[in-house]
């Protein structure tokens, strides 16, 4: 069993990205799957390139993508992605794409395949905020979302994928005025956790 994790590089003026740095901060093996870690570039058609020589590459049995949502107080476990393009600030290079399909004459959306509800209830039971959501939005996160999703449905049947939207970490939320925070040792909990229930499901 291989799980393929992936998380952003900073972005929008952050000096730290808390996606990153709960992937790299997770175990090697989870319930003896092996765990492969994979930092993405946050930046349009770049990060799904990536993405999709990780996926012929490592062949893995489940993706767990996993993105910063700052000014969100749980962990989100995501339902769908659109397809959709619609910048509200320029990516890491430069881009800012708006209203663009992210695959011309693909379908409108796809729904994650991993057992969200579960991953949920069990992050509860653990004493994490969590909810699940209904919009991945319109930015990088849903762009790989919906480019993981694609792939799937396309090439990967038997892969079981998804996105988790992450708070910021305390450090991050020093200079903004009301804005919600999670450790870091509660979100790599939380990362785990949804892994194992993936990895059990």
């Amino acid at each position: 069993m291989k799980v393929l994790v992936t998380g952003f590089e900073p972005f929008g003026g952050e000096t730290i990205n808390p996606a990153l740095e709960g992937v790299k901060m997770l175990k090697d093996k989870i319930l003896g799957a092996e765990i492969v870690k994979l930092e993405l570039p946050t930046v349009f058609m770049k990060s799904k390139e990536i993405l999709e020589m990780a996926l012929e590459e490592e062949k893995p049995d489940i993706v767990i993508c996993v993105g910063q949502a700052g000014g969100r107080d749980k962990i989100s476990v995501e339902r769908v992605a659109i397809n959709i393009d619609d910048a509200g600030i320029p990516d890491n290079e430069g881009n800012q794409p708006i209203d663009k399909p992210i695959f011309e004459g693909s379908d409108a959306a796809y729904f994650s395949t991993l057992p969200i509800k579960e991953i949920v209830n069990k992050l509860k039971e653990n004493k994490i905020p969590a909810e699940i959501s209904n919009s991945a939005g319109t930015y990088v996160c849903n762009h790989i979302m919906y480019s993981l999703l694609y792939n799937i449905d396309k090439k990967y049947k038997n892969i079981k994928g998804g996105f988790i939207h992450i708070p910021y970490i305390p450090e991050q939320v020093i200079d903004k005025r009301m804005a919600p925070s999670m450790s870091l040792d509660y979100i790599v909990k939380a990362l785990t956790i949804a892994i194992e229930v993936s990895i059990g499901n």
